[in-house]
């Protein structure tokens, strides 16, 4: 892992790995570079869990106001593809309008970690600039608009199509865990030979655990970690 950047993307959360550092996208792309045709988002978003799961996921997709329920579902797991602006404020990718997080959280994480991503994105698209969003995110968290993770919260980001920036490309598949700020050494994260990487969100008030899979979702072999 030394020749990556390990930072968040945050649909979501979640976590970038990025070998780039110059701020190639230092303002918003027109709206149209972030929009899937909406067949194409349900499918990339149900590529993020294995079908057992995905298959009877909610299914959000982006739509110029927000995003949008398109699909019912049955398990309480519900399937997106996070944008750019789920990124931390000083990650170089956060304007990148190729990066598709998809990603699929479990029911304590639909609660409790997808509000930050709906009002985010909400935030972006009603024309606030980066520094705006994330005072919203603030006076969300300080008005108690916002929950804190839920223990148990988690979220599956498996997909063979993912992008994750210029650097990270479609990187690894991978789960993620929310919690309340924690000590990242409670879960012997970052340590030589540990699987899991830890990621401080202070925006977000919480701590994300990442543990890279051998398989995407479609149950195909993924590389092996570089230094891990």
């Amino acid at each position: 892992m030394k020749a990556f950047l390990v930072t968040l993307l945050m649909v979501s959360g979640a976590l970038l790995v990025q070998a780039q550092v110059k701020d190639s996208y230092p303002k918003m792309a027109p709206i149209d570079q972030y929009m899937m045709a909406p067949k194409a988002e349900i499918e990339l978003a149900r590529s993020a869990a294995p079908e057992s799961i995905s298959r009877d996921a909610e299914v959000m997709v982006l739509g110029r106001h927000g995003y949008e329920t398109t699909i019912k579902g049955k398990n309480g797991f519900l399937c997106m593809v996070e944008r750019s602006w789920t990124a931390g404020p000083d990650d170089p990718v956060f304007w990148n309008p190729k990066l598709r997080g998809p990603i699929c959280f479990n029911p304590a994480a639909v609660r409790s970690y997808l509000p930050q991503t709906i009002r985010k994105t909400n935030s972006i698209l009603a024309g606030r600039s980066k520094a705006q969003m994330f005072e919203d995110l603030k006076a969300g968290f300080d008005k108690k608009e916002l929950p804190s993770p839920e223990i148990g919260a988690m979220c599956y980001m498996m997909s063979k199509q993912q992008y994750l920036g210029d650097g990270a490309g479609h990187w690894h598949p991978h789960l993620m865990f929310f919690l309340p700020l924690t000590d990242s050494t409670a879960w012997g994260a970052d340590l030589p030979g540990s699987p899991v990487i830890a990621n401080k969100d202070v925006p977000g008030r919480m701590t994300v655990f990442m543990i890279p899979v051998g398989t995407w979702s479609d149950g195909t072999a993924a590389p092996p970690m570089e230094g891990k």
